[in-house]
């Protein structure tokens, strides 16, 4: 049995209002529409039939919701959106729960419609991208949606979020080749996870469990860094005291880093998720092939299966990585069946 915790899809209707009409933006627009099985859904169930015993949780792909719209109507897109996502739950056994869009440039909207989303549709909980219009995600006015998520123990999806006006050099107006996306991202999630790990978030809030895409990003190459390189936070720094910050915090910051969830969405590269896998530890670790941003249909589901099974594990290691985790933060117990 296996739970695809890291997926995307467009309601059809939601598509068709708010992506095929062109309001999804340059770049990752281009992307997004011009893949079959992100919103044909006789397509992409057909492609999950050759995995046998396997489920998705299913989320909106990029781009933002608080892109597409402002503030005054991105609630109601959130709602839409959460709308027909759990439609495609309620109809298809194949996908097993969804996390629920935020209005996220609406902070009191976003967490009514996390209420909404967990208690009217069943949402497992919500996704999140790692900078809000180019805010931080540690910025004062989303703490209540962070408090709402832990007060309720419901998981976060952190997505990373960045785009080709986001410049490789100071000196240049756009990033070039695609950078904003293969290195952009990893750094995006990676700085996001910084964030919350020294505002506090995850000392004030125990019960907090963010599930990062993509393994982490950077976090597990660089341990080295995040270990012992911010063991000395203060000692690159001349106007702020982070000496003081670093002292206050109960643990090491590379301990922190330690307590978020991790997917193994990595493309097919085996020795980032080993690399993965060590630092953040088997019970930390969640399988996801980010399906369906592969360059042929199916393909990062099976070499992500492929990636796993060449980890060398026992059977009931792998069988926490498939879907005993997943279940844990997903509070279902039995595969299917809402943990009460």
């Amino acid at each position: 049995m296996k739970i695809d915790m890291f997926n995307h899809i467009f309601p059809k209707t939601f598509f068709d209002r708010h992506i095929a009409a062109g309001r999804g933006g340059r770049d990752i627009g281009k992307r997004v529409a011009n893949i079959q099985t992100i919103v044909d859904v006789d397509a992409r169930l057909k492609l999950l039939d050759q995995f046998g015993d396997y489920v998705q949780v299913i989320s909106l792909p990029l781009p933002p919701l608080e892109v597409i719209a402002g503030p005054d109507r991105s609630p109601q897109l959130a709602a839409e959106a959460n709308d027909g996502l759990a439609a495609l739950v309620q109809k298809h056994d194949r996908f097993l729960g969804f996390a629920a869009a935020l209005p996220m440039n609406n902070p009191e909207a976003a967490v009514q419609e996390m209420s909404r989303a967990v208690d009217d549709l069943g949402a497992f909980g919500v996704q999140l991208y790692t900078n809000v219009a180019g805010k931080p995600v540690d910025a004062p006015e989303f703490l209540p949606i962070f408090e709402e998520a832990a007060r309720r123990k419901i998981p976060m999806w952190l997505h990373p979020a960045r785009g080709a006006d986001f410049p490789d050099y100071q000196t240049e107006t756009k990033s070039l080749y695609e950078i904003w996306w293969t290195f952009g991202w990893p750094y995006e999630t990676s700085a996001a996870m910084a964030r919350l790990v020294f505002s506090g978030y995850l000392t004030r809030f125990s019960s907090l469990k963010i599930i990062t895409h993509h393994m982490g990003g950077m976090i597990p190459y660089f341990e080295g860094r995040v270990g012992h390189g911010w063991d000395q936070l203060g000692t690159r720094t001349s106007d702020v005291d982070y000496t003081s910050l670093l002292k206050s915090m109960p643990k090491r910051p590379v301990d922190y880093f330690k307590e978020f969830y991790a997917d193994t969405a990595l493309f097919g590269a085996a020795s980032a998720t080993r690399c993965g896998l060590d630092f953040f530890g088997l019970d930390r670790v969640v399988f996801a092939s980010d399906m369906p941003f592969e360059p042929t249909p199916g393909l990062y589901a099976r070499e992500t299966i492929a990636c796993v099974e060449a980890l060398e594990l026992t059977a009931p290691q792998k069988d926490r990585i498939y879907r005993g985790n997943a279940e844990q933060l997903l509070n279902v117990n039995p595969v299917g069946a809402r943990a009460v």
